[in-house]
């Protein structure tokens, strides 16, 4: 008797349209992720999905390829919901990859960008509608956009949104779609407010898993490096020059990452940075540029932790940890993407000894603990300290001096000086 070794399912057994086989066969495409095979074929007949997967698992795809074949055989409309602008933007340009030769028609809703191209995006009849939950919301409450012939909802990403803070935005808008429609949601956790979504506004969802939480890439190697917080960036420094391929590093805040951006910099990295002060301009040059291999460095906040989509980056430091534990997996399921090997880095605080062990417990395997040790000297610190800094993408933006942040009671916008004009002083002499 010979055995056969199976080598798991492909696209074509997944129940997807012609069409759509040879746009992925176009594309190379020709193995599913372990998600994409379990959710396609239940999201193909109409099932409302419960997909709960690790971030770089392949969801994106997962979700877009039903709905397109959803959308070709009934009429109406897609909307997915995503907690990010850089997700959505993401989403969008993965939709046009897949759906440009079949005339696909989007509109992306998300703040940042103008209101008045918005509106003209709707009103030009898009097949399918991506946005974050703020912007749909005041779409909806100026009364330029309607979902009453939505018959595909997709949410992506659903405890992230409700991480931040979304929950309300999302029954508004759940309350504002047909009731006749197919669901799928997308997540890498299961909280209690999931769970009642799902039995408030979904109709009997299949639930597929993979990826337990905490389970990373099999080829990410974890490090942890115990420093002081003033010899981080000495460390930093260290690390930069015995790797040569592309790094994300993550700070805990938008002001630390701008501190950070400024001494890669002047360690002669090129380095861009991004946060939610950025303008959404300024965040798109920076993930474009970060992804083109413009910038070698790319400082962000969390709001890249599920938000970046990069294949090639070879390195993930936690220059600071996040203040939530489960934010350390998104953050370093950043690296090690598309089967490729990856590394991340973690700085601790002699402090946050403690940490390490719920780490440990959250990625269920023993990390290494390595002392900072012969680390370079102190780079001088950068003379770009006045209140207006080029960066190296040929663009000014207001930086401050170091302890010297807007918000603090030391640093306010300078006050213009009253300037009294002529008829006010003849107004006080005459009083």
């Amino acid at each position: 008797m010979v055995s056969t070794v199976s080598t798991g399912p492909k696209f074509s057994d997944l129940k997807l349209a012609s069409k759509l086989l040879a746009i992925l066969a176009h594309l190379k495409f020709t193995v599913p992720t372990p998600i994409q095979a379990k959710a396609i074929p239940v999201a193909v007949a109409g099932t409302d999905v419960i997909g709960i997967a690790q971030t770089g698992t392949g969801k994106t795809l997962a979700f877009s390829l039903p709905l397109l074949q959803r959308l070709g055989a009934t009429k109406g409309k897609g909307l997915i919901i995503l907690p990010t602008r850089e997700l959505a933007m993401q989403v969008e340009e993965t939709l046009h990859t897949i759906g440009r030769s079949l005339g696909l028609r989007t509109a992306l809703l998300i703040g940042g960008a103008s209101m008045h191209t918005q509106i003209r995006s709707v009103r030009h009849n898009p097949h399918v509608i991506i946005g974050t939950p703020g912007r749909i919301i005041d779409h909806l409450q100026q009364n330029t956009l309607k979902l009453h012939d939505v018959r595909v909802l997709v949410l992506d990403e659903a405890d992230r949104m409700l991480d931040m803070g979304f929950a309300p935005q999302i029954q508004q808008i759940l309350k504002s779609v047909p009731k006749e429609r197919q669901t799928m949601l997308f997540s890498a956790t299961m909280p209690a407010a999931i769970v009642q979504i799902a039995r408030q506004y979904m109709n009997n969802p299949v639930r597929v898993e993979v990826s337990p939480a905490g389970q990373l890439a099999d080829r990410i190697t974890q490090e942890l490096f115990i420093v002081e917080k003033e010899h981080k960036n000495r460390l930093l420094d260290k690390i930069l020059q015995q790797y040569t391929g592309t790094v994300l590093v993550f700070s805990r805040t938008k002001f630390g990452a701008k501190r950070i951006c400024r001494a890669v910099a002047g360690m002669d990295h090129a380095a861009a940075e991004i946060h939610s002060n950025l303008s959404l301009s300024q965040r798109k040059r920076s993930l474009e540029g970060f992804k083109s291999g413009k910038f070698r460095v790319l400082v962000a906040t969390d709001i890249a932790a599920r938000g970046i989509d990069v294949t090639n980056i070879e390195l993930v430091i936690n220059y600071d940890l996040p203040d939530n534990p489960d934010d350390y997996v998104h953050r370093v399921g950043r690296t090690g993407r598309a089967g490729k090997a990856g590394l991340a880095i973690s700085f601790i605080t002699p402090d946050q000894r403690s940490k390490i062990r719920h780490l440990e417990r959250l990625v269920r395997t023993p990390l290494k603990v390595s002392n900072a040790t012969d680390l370079p000297p102190a780079r001088a610190a950068s003379r770009q300290t006045a209140a207006e800094t080029k960066f190296s993408d040929g663009h000014r933006r207001l930086t401050f001096a170091p302890g010297r942040e807007r918000g603090r009671k030391n640093d306010r916008w300078p006050k213009k000086r009253f300037q009294p004009s002529r008829t006010h002083k003849k107004a006080r002499i005459h009083a």
